[in-house]
């Protein structure tokens, strides 16, 4: 079964580069319906300093519904499953045991909860719930390192308006500190709709010593993997040890915004296309007015957008999508089951002593980067669509690392 996860189409619409200005078919952040008003009251927050989605339901009637829609996307389809060798690359974390497609952003509280991964601190609760942001924000970064069961009972609201628009109507402002600070002077650099969704949709990962969210990088320059690799190496970080390899493995979450911004994609980092542009369409209410649906989707679930804009690209869209997507995740695959193998051969190597220690620390270092590059393309919620070309570039180092390693023994 081929992986279908939700944010499967920024780069979709990207490929129109390929054939047309992306400016001919952007819409920037002041072309939009929404945005601020002078004349509306903001609501009071709440205990925990956030405006909730429902508050705003009386002001923005159609976005909020809009919003709720997002609770029809309840399936959470089992990786496990559909990829057996997913056990073996993760074995030795919670992964190995636990591991579904993400469904709604709506049901962030509800999934952090009863997952089988375990969730000790706060810091599990970063990105599923701007009441975890504002607590931070407010009281430092030790939050993060409190117990989990503490501050998960003080908050109720998941991903919601806060997220992207803190108290404020309609504007975009970027609350999550650890990407205002990996960022720096580039921030403007970048456009304000993509940096919404990168807040979260990123790679990170928690400071040994404080337990905050931090990202591996420090300005655009150096949000490329190799330089990611790098930094992890340089640091000697370890998110879990391989129980069947015995080697110090690094998780990769969920790069989009490093994948959007990569290189290879014909999108430029100042204009272009954005997240928005793609998985938030306009939307019309019965009235004739027009207003941003916040039913976050694939672009290929909504025809209308496919009809405004990608019509004037791709005669079939949908076949675009869907080859670039069985290749990718026919070559993860590939990658993923070699990579196995190798845990699988170092395993045994090291149980019955046909590798010396020196042969055994070289091995490991080749399984370990070739897996961070095939984690890097496998987790992005795109199978290549975002950017195909940075896609096929992660999984041909991937390749040529491990194929290196199995070529030892």
């Amino acid at each position: 079964m081929q992986k279908r996860r939700l944010f499967i189409g920024l780069g979709i619409l990207v490929l129109c580069i390929l054939m047309l200005t992306v400016v001919a078919c952007s819409n920037g952040p002041n072309s939009r319906p929404g945005g601020s008003g002078s004349n509306v009251t903001i609501p009071d927050p709440n205990e925990n300093g956030i405006v909730t989605a429902k508050q705003w339901a009386e002001i923005h009637p159609d976005i909020y519904a809009s919003y709720m829609e997002n609770l029809k996307n309840d399936q959470m389809p089992s990786y496990l499953l559909q990829f057996p060798y997913l056990v073996t690359l993760y074995d030795g974390m919670g992964f190995a045991k636990d591991y579904n497609e993400a469904r709604s952003h709506l049901y962030t509280l509800q999934d952090v909860a009863e997952t089988a991964r375990p969730h000790a601190l706060a810091n599990c609760l970063s990105c599923k719930s701007p009441e975890l942001t504002v607590m931070v924000n407010t009281s430092g970064d030790s939050i993060y390192a409190t117990d989990f069961a503490e501050i998960y009972g003080k908050i109720s609201e998941p991903v919601s308006c806060y997220s992207c628009h803190a108290n404020t109507n309609g504007d975009i402002v970027l609350s999550s500190k650890f990407l205002i600070n990996a960022l720096g002077a580039d921030a403007s650099k970048v456009n304000s709709n993509i940096l919404a969704c990168g807040q979260c949709h990123n790679e990170y990962y928690f400071d040994p010593d404080s337990k905050a969210v931090t990202l591996p990088w420090n300005g655009i320059d150096k949000m490329r993997p190799d330089d990611i690799l790098a930094y992890y190496n340089s640091i000697k970080f370890v998110d879990f040890t391989n129980s069947i390899s015995n080697t110090g493995m690094i998780k990769i979450q969920h790069p989009e915004m490093e994948t959007v911004l990569g290189q290879g994609n014909k999108m430029q980092i100042m204009g272009g296309l954005t997240c928005s542009d793609c998985h938030m369409g306009i939307a019309t209410n019965t009235a004739g007015d027009s207003y941003i649906s916040h039913n976050w989707q694939s672009p290929l679930e909504n025809q209308a957008l496919i009809d405004s804009k990608c019509s004037q690209c791709h005669n079939n869209l949908a076949k675009t999508v869907g080859d670039i997507q069985s290749e990718i995740t026919a070559r993860e695959t590939v990658v993923g089951q070699k990579i196995a193998s190798l845990h699988q051969a170092i395993g045994k190597a090291a149980a019955d002593g046909s590798k010396t220690d020196t042969e055994l620390a070289e091995l490991r270092s080749l399984l370990r980067d070739s897996q961070f590059y095939w984690d890097f393309c496998f987790v992005e919620n795109s199978e290549g669509a975002h950017n195909s070309a940075f896609a096929r570039n992660l999984l041909d180092k991937a390749e040529g690392l491990v194929d290196q390693a199995l070529a030892k023994f």
